[in-house]
């Protein structure tokens, strides 16, 4: 199999002008990128300050008011806080330009820190679960009416950072995580004044157990979805909503295309997908002409900028259409 460059230029057509290959696809509005980046960054460091703050006395006031539902409240908000902090420093990474073996530059620190945090919340809450457990059965004496006012001023700082987070760019998969981190927290104290109300009333301590079970499976559900998340991205998975076997039927389609061999769709990171493919095409069009049409193709249609193709001509004299032709559900094309 012939190597794939990234440029282009190791078509082995002498017969071709090597020095027309015009990549239109790398041609990225970097200036209003590096705007929207910095708006972001801001956000984020509003949130950041914002919850670290809040978490440091809700802390103190589950302690004092021997809350579990308040402490895994505020364990969840280390998690908001981690990956609001890890989302700000993987965007000061990918920043930085692609230098000796970091050929991609640290792109995918961003994927990293989605994962760390992912598992990071699965733990916690593997722990609050337990401890929740065991004051089921042995309940100590709560403080209702703290739990009740502090998850309430939980609910108001939270709103304020969803406010903040929801002008940032949702695509990011480490704002949305973010996003999402201070959306389920908000979920957790609405669960937690409600247990403080309850408490506060009727006296009934395992009310704060259950809050915090609640909290618990909140913290999993959200962790499991950015595990396999960035689980996805790391096992070279196509993007959700790119399909390879529709992006097949598209090349095919083109004109004068006969064969795709090794076609691959993969995500170096959020909003980054990238493709690279052997296409054989009839023996009397210009090879290059034919990759720029596909290379136009899939950036118009998919929004694939960063492709990697190919390019041979199919034997002379073979029929075009019988042994050249791409068969369907062929294993060589499909990605995983």
């Amino acid at each position: 199999m012939h190597a794939h460059h990234h440029d282009h230029s190791g078509h082995d057509h002498d017969l071709h002008d090597h020095g027309h290959h015009d990549h239109g696809h790398h041609g990225h509005d970097h200036h209003a990128h590096g705007v929207a980046a910095d708006a972001d960054r801001r956000y984020l460091t509003l949130a950041l300050l914002l919850l670290s703050g809040y978490m440091v006395l809700e802390v103190v006031a589950g302690i004092l008011a021997s809350s579990l539902a308040l402490i895994s409240d505020a364990g969840h908000m280390l998690t908001d806080v981690a990956a609001i902090a890890l989302a700000l420093v993987a965007m000061r990474l990918a920043k930085r330009p692609a230098d000796g073996h970091f050929t991609f530059g640290f792109k995918r620190a961003e994927i990293l820190s989605a994962q760390a945090n992912g598992i990071t919340l699965l733990l916690l809450s593997g722990w609050f679960i337990i401890e929740a457990v065991y004051r089921l059965f042995d309940p100590p004496q709560v403080a209702g009416r703290w739990v009740f006012f502090v998850a309430l001023a939980g609910i108001a700082v939270n709103l304020l950072a969803v406010w903040i987070m929801s002008k940032a760019n949702r695509r990011s998969l480490n704002v949305e995580g973010s996003f999402q981190h201070i959306l389920t927290d908000l979920y957790a104290f609405v669960a937690t004044a409600v247990a403080g109300a309850v408490i506060w009333a009727t006296g009934w301590n395992r009310v704060d157990a259950l809050a915090a079970l609640v909290v618990a499976a909140l913290m999993l559900r959200a962790g499991y979805g950015l595990v396999r998340d960035s689980g996805r991205v790391f096992l070279e998975a196509a993007p959700r909503d790119l399909h390879p076997e529709t992006i097949a039927e598209a090349i095919l389609a083109m004109p004068h295309v006969n064969r795709l061999d090794d076609l691959h769709v993969w995500e170096v990171t959020s909003e980054m997908p990238a493709l690279s493919a052997h296409v054989l095409v009839s023996h009397e069009v210009d090879c290059h002409d034919t990759r720029r049409d596909i290379e136009r193709m899939l950036q118009q249609r998919f929004g694939i900028t960063h492709t990697t193709l190919q390019t041979d001509h199919c034997a002379e004299g073979e029929p075009a259409a019988a042994p050249c032709a791409f068969e369907r559900g062929h294993p060589r094309h499909e990605h995983a």
